[in-house]
């Protein structure tokens, strides 16, 4: 099940908000579990079995480290943390990449060994890096390990954030699973998020996906298309992900809880190193916090922290997907980064503002193509035509015509202009008045979203095959 369907906005979420402020509010995290699980069921029901093993799986290896910790047995307490690790590690890696090693070893040493044709898990990325985190933090002694089964198992399921993130710590939300206090006032301001990013998912992410398959589909595209196709995908993956992490924090506040941002505008940035600062921050977050200053970080020299940031990067890529374009769009994100803790980062500073832009844009328009296509011969070509052949014609003025108005509303709409904009209107007005505008802003982007999912079906979410 997704956000941006039917079922979803006319059945379900009806459902799970009555059920939910009906029951008494000891209840509610077994209703969210409940319902949680019903979501998730929906499309892999053989795969709630997995999810449910992670859940006890960490659970009881929490209740493990806090139980040796307690008699001062240190080395126990280290030996349940390397099991949670290696335990969910090892589930990641059969479900996610075990055909890719099959399909390599095979190319490399001819073994001609069978896949095992394994239908990747939804949320699975997710989900293990979140029970993950948790021991690691129990160990750490951060948070106190969950004894109440369903409140843990809660937390995990969690549907707003259960099948495409933003990865939510539990140290985060811990205090959120017993003591938060719902109220209209953030319940109504967890429904406009959640509309606004309904909005950006359907009304803009789809139409430059469509834009985008139109493109790709080319097999030698003329320049200027190449470039309209990319720059399409960049705006496609910003307003599916960022518009479903608008929903999944909307949902959250209309349950009581409060989840960590996840983009701050990206596409604003002056450097690659400030725009993986404000893009998906909670993988940034965890990959930082468990992999990177676990490694040392920049605490071991420039030499180190070098060899740390591509260690990061491979890991990242890799993470996103089993296939070597994802493990070279990290290392090329990798390499930038180090450039600029280097070299670049001092001299971007000294330049105008609107270089360190366009040299971002660049930057990141040539690492979507990588993430994009993940056939390298198709790579090879699309990179090729956007550096060289013919530079447009008429397919190609036809395309900038037909798309130009919508590009110029995703260009707007990716900066924090909107908001502003939006913010300095309602100052003017009366709080009833502010209050009625954005309810009827609310109502018209729902009403526009309700159609558009109607009429088009055309819509994906990019980040739930990760």
């Amino acid at each position: 099940m997704v956000f941006s369907s039917t079922v979803f906005l006319l059945l379900f979420l009806p459902a799970v908000s009555l059920v939910y402020y009906v029951c008494p509010r000891r209840w509610r995290n077994a209703v969210l579990l409940v319902f949680s699980l019903l979501f998730y069921g929906w499309g892999e029901p053989k795969y709630i079995l997995i999810m449910l093993f992670s859940t006890v799986f960490d659970y009881c290896n929490g209740l493990g480290i806090a139980r040796f910790r307690a008699r001062g047995r240190e080395g126990g307490a280290k030996a349940v943390l390397l099991l949670s690790i290696a335990g969910n590690l090892g589930i990641l890696f059969f479900f996610k990449y075990t055909d890719f090693a099959i399909e390599n070893l095979n190319r490399l040493l001819s073994l001609g060994l069978p896949a095992l044709g394994l239908a990747l898990p939804i949320g699975i990325s997710f989900y293990t890096f979140q029970t993950m985190s948790y021991t690691i933090d129990v160990y750490r002694g951060e948070v106190p390990a969950q004894r109440n089964v369903l409140d843990f198992a809660a937390y995990v399921t969690l549907f707003p954030q259960l099948i495409a993130g933003p990865i939510v710590q539990y140290k985060t939300v811990a205090h959120q699973l017993h003591r938060r206090q719902e109220s209209l006032a953030e319940a109504a301001g967890g429904a406009q998020r959640f509309v606004v990013g309904l909005a950006k998912k359907v009304l803009l992410a789809n139409q430059m996906g469509a834009l985008w398959e139109t493109v790709s589909a080319m097999e030698h595209p003329p320049v200027v298309t190449a470039w309209l196709g990319a720059l399409a995908f960049t705006f496609q993956i910003y307003f599916d992900f960022s518009g479903y992490s608008d929903m999944a924090i909307g949902l959250g506040h209309l349950f009581g809880f409060t989840f960590l941002e996840n983009f701050r505008y990206p596409y604003e940035s002056r450097s690659v190193t400030e725009f993986w600062r404000r893009w998906h921050i909670s993988l940034g977050t965890w990959f930082r916090e468990y992999v990177y200053i676990p490694l040392g970080g920049n605490r071991k020299g420039m030499p180190r922290q070098i060899l740390n940031l591509l260690i990061v990067w491979f890991l990242t890529g890799l993470w996103h997907g089993a296939s070597w374009n994802f493990v070279l769009w990290g290392l090329y994100y990798g390499l930038l980064l180090v450039l600029e803790k280097t070299v670049l980062l001092k001299r971007l500073s000294k330049l105008p503002a609107a270089v360190g832009h366009v040299y971002t844009w660049l930057c990141f328009v040539l690492g979507w193509v990588l993430f994009a296509i993940t056939d390298f011969p198709a790579l090879g070509q699309y990179v090729t035509a956007l550096f060289s052949g013919t530079a447009a014609d008429g397919g190609t003025w036809y395309l900038l015509r037909t798309s130009a108005p919508l590009l110029a509303l995703c260009a707007a709409g990716c900066t924090s202009l909107p908001a502003a904009l939006w913010r300095r209107w309602q100052a003017r007005l009366s709080p009833r008045w502010g209050a009625a505008l954005a309810a009827c802003g609310t109502a018209l982007l729902l009403l526009m979203s309700m159609a558009f999912l109607v009429g088009d079906s055309y819509n994906p979410f990019l980040y739930f095959r990760f």
